[in-house]
């Protein structure tokens, strides 16, 4: 394919009939999709534009980097990129496209495989609502909001008014007002976005905004603008109200909606930027649609897709563990996501992988974030190339997180030494067989504890999770979420395996059996009766153990114990009960040893040589 020179310019409002008209040959709802949102930001982000392949293409700058728009418009979009990435080979740059829909996403991963990095932004992801909802706000999640809106009305001494030219002036002045009030939290991005708010005042009619005003004791107290999104949504761009006047926001909220978007069947009220408080008010409206944007990053080692990829990854997984391909398949659909394989392609398709699973490392007293590395494997007829050396160093250079893993081998923990992990994490492995392999204190435990009466029910993931954390939270522990519990627990199942709690109480001995009995004679009255049962309560108490843990599965004759928090003197007195219902032969369980690599960050602290791993979901 010829290159062509795109030719880029400054955006001007002489752009605006034919980017209109490209926007609406697109009709998407993402809110950079308007040619006033990228008009009024000009200036930030230095927002150029072109038309190449008969597609629009936007070029705005982040953080001192180019980014550009996924091609708009019903021209050649494929062209159109491999365009730019002719442009940005040409400069020496990377090509970085943003924003991208879900189908842009699959759509680049088709065209052009192994070639980008593409992951979700969720500062960026817009909060779409129907309309009917903002401007009615029904039902119990609803009830705050009238509440406050009912505060607002209290004296009937409001109106709300359309902007105009005749008001635009007063509501600057507003600004002007709302900036003084917010004096002691004001940043570069809020002086940023005031100039951006002014650029909007001052092109309102020639950029086809329209805006609502709301009065209170004849002062404005609060505003917002918007404009046409597409053919079924409006979308607000600016809302401004003063901080002290309770109901202001609600209420210009549902009065804009009710009087000036009533053909509309949705508002897009823009993303939150990743502001805490913003986003808490946003969710609060309960969206019908959480816009999810894409960023795609020319990149050597991209995410996996199990649509597009899950072939060659079940290739490179046999061929490298000889897994079968029930197990493959499960872990695909339960445990990978669009964002957490990463592989290298070559020849045109995918030779080298790791799973980068998010969990929480306890280290120098709290929870860090972190990834566990799963399956980190690479075709034979690829080795000896680095392959997965180089996905490992883009995942530390990516995630800036502490990555633990569990080598198979003698010669995989050398190969993990030599990238910079250390071991963390103690290896043990037992085997307790259905008689006479039982240790010497194992039985004296069990002749104490003959009238030990153990309870063993079904656990959900949630106290799983809890047990859990409260036997081995401390430095060096590891602790997976709900869903990757209940992953587990699913996968021991399907293994012909269970999962229990397990409680243990002491049965009543005779003499204590003849004391309560003594005592409930001696009680005469109903106050005696109450303190006789709450003393029975606590004795019963007293009598049960806290609750423990154990999953297992089966392999052939024997038990594996995935994991378990029970001591080992409990587990060897359990183990003959479980060998005789599950018909295996003896029951193995292995303390899995691990390794860890920290990241520049954490390097000055101590890594606990002893921790707790397990349960890898592997």
């Amino acid at each position: 394919m010829e290159t062509t020179d795109i030719k880029f310019h400054e955006i001007t409002i002489q752009d605006k009939a034919w980017m209109d008209a490209k926007f609406a040959e697109d009709d998407r709802n993402a809110c950079e999709y308007t040619f006033a949102n990228n008009f009024i930001w000009r200036k930030v982000y230095q927002v150029e534009v072109a038309e190449c392949c008969d597609c629009l293409l936007i070029r705005f700058q982040e953080q001192g980097q180019y980014r550009y728009s996924y091609p708009i418009g019903n021209g050649e979009k494929k062209a159109a990129i491999m365009q730019l990435l002719f442009l940005c080979e040409k400069e020496q740059r990377q090509l970085v496209m943003s924003p991208l829909s879900e189908a842009d996403r699959k759509q680049v991963m088709e065209w052009f495989p192994g070639r980008f990095l593409i992951e979700g932004d969720r500062d960026s992801y817009d909060y779409i609502y129907s309309r009917e909802k903002l401007a009615t706000l029904p039902g119990k999640k609803m009830h705050g909001k009238r509440n406050h809106i009912a505060r607002f009305k209290d004296g009937d001494d409001w109106s709300y008014e359309p902007m105009t030219g005749e008001n635009l002036e007063e509501c600057r002045a507003m600004t002007y007002s709302w900036i003084r009030m917010r004096s002691e939290k004001w940043n570069e991005e809020m002086e940023e976005e005031v100039l951006v708010l002014h650029e909007a005042f001052d092109h309102m009619r020639e950029l086809g905004l329209m805006g609502g005003i709301l009065r209170k004791g004849g002062e404005i107290v609060a505003f917002t603008m918007g404009e046409r999104q597409n053919s079924d949504t409006c979308v607000v761009h600016f809302e401004k109200a003063y901080p002290d006047m309770q109901g202001a926001y609600p209420m210009i909220n549902q009065q804009f909606v009710q009087n000036a978007c009533g053909e509309y069947t949705y508002v897009n009220r823009e993303d939150d930027t990743g502001e805490p408080g913003l986003r808490k008010a946003k969710l609060s409206y309960y969206p019908e649609i959480l816009l999810k944007k894409y960023v795609a990053r020319e990149s050597r080692v991209v995410y996996a897709d199990r649509e597009r990829d899950g072939a060659q990854i079940q290739e490179i997984w046999q061929t490298c563990f000889g897994d079968d391909e029930d197990y493959i398949t499960f872990y695909l659909e339960h445990r990978m996501t669009e964002e957490n394989m990463l592989t290298i392609y070559e020849d045109g398709k995918a030779v080298s992988m790791a799973s980068f699973l998010p969990i929480l490392y306890f280290c120098a007293g709290e929870y860090r974030a972190a990834r566990y590395v799963y399956a980190v494997a690479t075709l034979p007829e690829y080795r000896g190339r680095g392959l997965a050396r180089e996905i490992l160093q883009f995942a530390k250079e990516k995630y800036k997180e502490p990555l633990i893993l569990a080598p198979a081998g003698k010669a995989l923990t050398s190969y993990y030494e030599k990238l910079g992990f250390s071991r963390a994490f103690r290896q043990e492995r037992r085997t307790i067989g259905a008689g006479g392999t039982q240790t010497v204190k194992a039985m004296e435990l069990k002749q104490e504890t003959e009238s030990l009466v153990v309870s063993m029910e079904p656990v959900t993931p949630e106290d799983y999770v809890k047990i859990r954390d409260a036997r081995y939270e401390g430095e060096g522990y590891v602790r997976w979420d709900e869903d990757a519990v209940s992953y587990a627990m699913e996968l021991a199942a399907a293994r012909g395996g269970q999962t229990f709690a397990i409680a243990g109480r002491r049965a009543q001995t005779a003499g204590e059996e003849q004391a309560a009995g003594e005592e409930q004679a001696a009680g005469g009255d109903q106050t005696s009766a109450i303190v006789a049962e709450n003393e029975s309560v606590r004795q019963e108490q007293s009598r049960e153990e806290e609750k423990e843990i154990l999953m297992y599965e089966k392999e052939g004759d024997t038990l594996e114990i995935l994991e378990t928090t029970l001591s080992r003197e409990r587990l060897e007195q359990i183990v003959p009960e479980l060998l005789a219902e599950t018909g295996t032969r003896e029951a193995v369980y292995d303390r899995m040893e691990g390794m860890v690599w920290l990241p520049e960050s954490m390097r000055d602290m101590a890594v606990n040589q002893d921790g707790y791993l397990n349960l890898t979901l592997g």
